[in-house]
């Protein structure tokens, strides 16, 4: 545990994001990204000599942390990221990592914390008609999923946007719909700080660049953790394609039709590419890119009733396939040195969980689905709201149920039971 001073630190430092990001709510000052040489850019090419050591010492040293007992395979010659974490989803063992709590700009990987924070607010079927308030503030260049205002959605057509198109459009709704900006950074925040994920300061609930946006391979390990134990969770970072509602028209006779039009998840170990194939097991994350941040990517992927976390920050080689080529890699070490290293560190359970009655609930899933959602089946790598077929070969998620500990903490320290919950589809 972090001591009573880094706490300080933190809760002041995430006071000063809050009213920062309320400062920051005007389209100016979102107009661009933030420069080079300011504070969400990386501020140097090596990582600090010392770091947080939240979840074990080594995990706050620089450079590899790795200990190959047991006839464990070397880690691949060919990593070229800032910071990189390869961690048992279940357990939270940390297997290896790289410069793990180093603070760097997120991207769009941020946007795996906005969901785990905003996803219980509202059942899938709630709709929201955009005003065009909800759009203002977007940074220029940003990845948009196509929102447009005067036009009504629903929160489950707004979350496929934000993670299968890394929507800043969609975020920007969400975020409305919740109280506005400055409201959202200060609960992604707090959450933040709920899962002890201390090296994250939230400015932009997007993550687009802004001074002072920082996180870590670390964090965003948690962030993937605690939002897959959600069920909605799983099925928006797993789908590979879906139908997003276009904008409403009127013909020559007044009658009044909306169609839709056809979106695809951006990660690419997902969906694959045209040098990047479909990774056997995956089941999501979330990708980014921004100037400051490079390319970043978390993902989870099962192989033999294992399951694993990779994160992967700003690879040096200039390829923008390179952080989900890296990321397979680290993948297939993990599931080969999986029983044979022993871990460097571990991933630590949210604040509450310490708190929180062993009893366990058997029907413990976890926000997001609301009230109107019940019995929902998700099947992501499939189509969505009539989406044209799978791509490659794509996870599945089945709908069976995650045991949580009472009170919506998760389970630390013991067997998540992801491997019953993921499953291969093969090509339709």
């Amino acid at each position: 545990m972090p001591a009573p001073k880094k706490a300080l630190r933190r809760s002041l430092t995430v006071t000063s994001a809050a009213l920062t990001a309320l400062a920051l709510l005007s389209p100016a000052a979102l107009a661009a990204p933030s420069p080079s040489g300011s504070p969400s850019a990386s501020p140097s090419v090596t990582p600090p000599a010392s770091m947080s050591a939240v979840g074990g010492a080594r995990l706050g040293k620089p450079g590899t942390q790795v200990d190959l007992a047991g006839g464990a395979p070397v880690l691949p010659k060919d990593l070229t990221a800032r910071s990189w974490i390869v961690a048992d989803a279940e357990s939270g063992d940390v297997l290896a990592a790289h410069n793990a709590h180093w603070r760097l700009a997120p991207a769009s990987t941020l946007k795996m914390l906005f969901a785990d924070t905003l996803l219980p607010k509202w059942p899938k079927t709630t709709k929201h008609k955009v005003e065009v308030s909800d759009l203002a503030g977007i940074g220029a260049g940003s990845s948009m999923v196509g929102v447009k205002e005067e036009e009504t959605y629903t929160v489950h057509d707004l979350w496929l946007g934000v993670f299968l198109r890394s929507g800043n459009d969609a975020v920007h709704v969400l975020s409305a719909m919740n109280g506005g900006v400055g409201k959202t950074v200060a609960d992604m925040n707090a959450h933040a700080d709920e899962l002890q994920a201390l090296d994250t300061t939230v400015v932009s609930p997007d993550g687009y660049d802004m001074p002072g946006q920082v996180s870590s391979a670390y964090d965003l390990t948690l962030f993937a953790r605690s939002g897959l134990q959600k069920k909605d969770f799983r099925e928006y970072a797993s789908t590979v394609r879906a139908k997003f509602p276009g904008e409403t028209t009127k013909n020559k006779k007044g009658k009044i039709s909306r169609g839709t039009f056809e979106i695809q998840n951006t990660n690419r170990l997902l969906a694959g590419d045209s040098d990047v194939e479909v990774y056997p097991g995956i089941a999501g994350v979330k990708n980014g890119n921004t100037t400051n941040a490079g390319a970043t990517f978390t993902g989870v992927a099962e192989r033999g009733g294992r399951v694993l976390l990779v994160t992967v920050m700003n690879p040096a080689k200039n390829d923008h396939n390179e952080v989900y080529k890296e990321t397979a890699r680290l993948f297939d070490w993990g599931f080969a040195a999986a029983g044979k290293a022993r871990p460097v560190g571990e991933l630590v359970g949210p604040r509450s969980a310490t708190a929180a009655s062993p009893s366990a609930e058997a029907s413990g899933e976890v926000g997001g689905t609301g009230k109107g959602a019940a019995g929902t089946q998700p099947v992501a790598g499939a189509q969505t709201g009539g989406g044209a077929g799978g791509v490659g070969v794509a996870a599945g998620i089945a709908a069976g149920v995650l045991v949580l500990l009472a009170g919506g903490a998760f389970l630390v320290n013991r067997r998540w039971p992801l491997p019953d919950l993921v499953r291969r589809r093969t090509r339709p």
